[in-house]
C-alpha cells in the first residue's frame, strides 16, 4: 500500500512532470493541419483520465510522459530516477519498440494489450481515445481517408483487448467507433 501524500506535494510532483515532458517534446508538431505543439496530445490523454475519475498519480504522471521514451531522446532509467520505478513501469507499458517495423508494432499493441497491467491500460484507453477525437476534428498531413480508416479498425481491434478496465473510457470509445461505423 502507498503512503499518503500531501496534495502540495502531489501538484509539485505533477507539475515536475508536465515540464519534463514540455521540454522533451518543445520542438516537435502533431501531424494535423495546425501543426498543433505536440505537448497538448500527452496534457489531453492525462485530461481524459481525470475526466473518467482516474486520480492515481502515477498513471496521470505516465499519461504525460507516454510518449517521451518513444519519441524523444529520455530513456527509462531517467524516467525512473525522476518519477519512480512504477511510473518507469508503466511508461515501459505503454512504449513501442521503435527499432520494429511498424507493421510488427502495431500487430504486437493489439497482441500485448490484453497481457498489460490496470494502470498501462487506462494509459492505453486514454491515448487512443485522444488520438482518434484527433482524427476525427482533422485528418493528418499526407493521409487518406483509407489510412484514417485502416487507423479507425486497428484501434478497435486494440480497445477490444482492453475491455473491462474501465466503464467511462470504454463507453467514449464504443461512441467514437459508432460515430466511424467501426465493428
Amino acid at each position: 500500500m502507498r503512503e499518503a501524500v500531501a496534495p502540495e506535494e502531489i501538484l509539485s510532483v505533477y507539475t515536475k512532470c508536465v515540464n519534463f515532458a514540455a521540454e522533451k517534446h518543445r520542438n516537435q508538431r502533431r501531424l494535423d493541419a495546425a501543426e498543433t505543439p505536440y505537448i497538448n496530445h500527452p496534457i489531453g490523454v492525462a485530461y481524459i483520465l481525470t475526466e473518467a475519475g482516474i486520480t492515481d498519480l502515477e498513471v496521470l504522471q505516465a499519461a504525460i510522459l507516454h510518449d517521451t521514451v518513444e519519441d524523444t531522446d529520455t530513456t527509462l532509467e531517467e524516467i525512473e530516477s525522476l518519477f519512480g520505478a512504477n511510473v518507469r513501469s508503466i511508461v515501459q507499458e505503454v512504449t513501442d519498440d521503435k527499432s520494429l517495423p511498424k507493421q510488427e508494432r502495431k500487430r504486437l499493441q493489439i497482441e500485448r494489450a490484453a497481457g498489460k497491467t490496470h494502470q498501462a491500460k487506462l494509459v492505453k484507453l486514454a491515448d487512443k481515445i485522444y488520438n482518434l477525437r484527433d482524427l476525427q476534428r482533422s485528418k493528418p498531413k499526407n493521409w487518406t481517408d483509407g489510412r484514417c480508416r485502416e487507423y479507425f479498425c486497428w484501434a478497435k481491434k486494440v480497445c477490444d483487448n482492453l475491455k473491462g478496465t474501465n466503464a467511462a473510457l470504454e463507453s467514449i470509445l464504443d461512441d467514437i467507433f459508432r460515430q466511424e461505423n467501426v465493428n
